[in-house]
């Protein structure tokens, strides 16, 4: 039993999944990853449905992270998570602080667009696979010295903060389908 509970906590690094919208956002790509998480059967299998649920259960950790890169790129003239958060509040769909580029009943596409780079976050459920697993991958694509500079800083905690959000939502309980 206490092995079938790690398994389904543990997360995994895999390659972006050839049949993600993502693969194609970009003609070049500055960074990229992705990560797997098993899903329990009584699950949800609706990528929006998890997306609205990982990006709700935000440890106190990376919410003080998230302050700190805020107070640090306010003054280049970046989007703040204060400045999406405004945002939100208008016409624009968003999943937290991200915009909804498109959802497909096995995929949500979120992200964001900025002066220094654009991004986009996948959380796709694959239909063909033996074991249900829920998939969230990131490309960025960096228009400039400073996009390329941000990314190079923030990359380790970017990793560090999808896996724990992965494995928090996990722990949390995940919606049932």
């Amino acid at each position: 039993m206490v092995d079938r509970i790690a398994s389904l906590n543990r997360v995994a690094s895999v390659p972006l999944p050839a049949d993600s919208a993502i693969v194609r956002a970009y003609p070049l790509v500055s960074f990229a990853d992705a990560y797997s998480i098993a899903l329990p059967a009584e699950a949800s299998n609706d990528p929006e449905r998890l997306a609205r649920f990982i990006f709700s259960q935000h440890s106190p950790w990376a919410a003080a992270l998230m302050k700190l890169r805020d107070a640090l790129v306010a003054g280049f003239g970046l989007k703040t998570a204060g400045s999406l958060a405004n945002d939100a509040a208008s016409r624009t769909e968003r999943v937290g602080m991200f915009k909804i580029y498109s959802v497909a009943p096995n995929e949500i596409v979120m992200g964001e667009d900025d002066k220094h780079l654009d991004f986009r976050l996948s959380l796709l459920c694959p239909a063909a696979q033996d074991e249900r697993r829920l998939i969230l991958s990131t490309v960025v694509h960096c228009h400039n010295l400073l996009g390329r500079t941000y990314i190079r800083l923030i990359a380790p905690f970017h990793r560090i903060i999808v896996r724990s959000s992965l494995r928090r939502a996990a722990l949390a309980g995940w919606p049932k389908a």
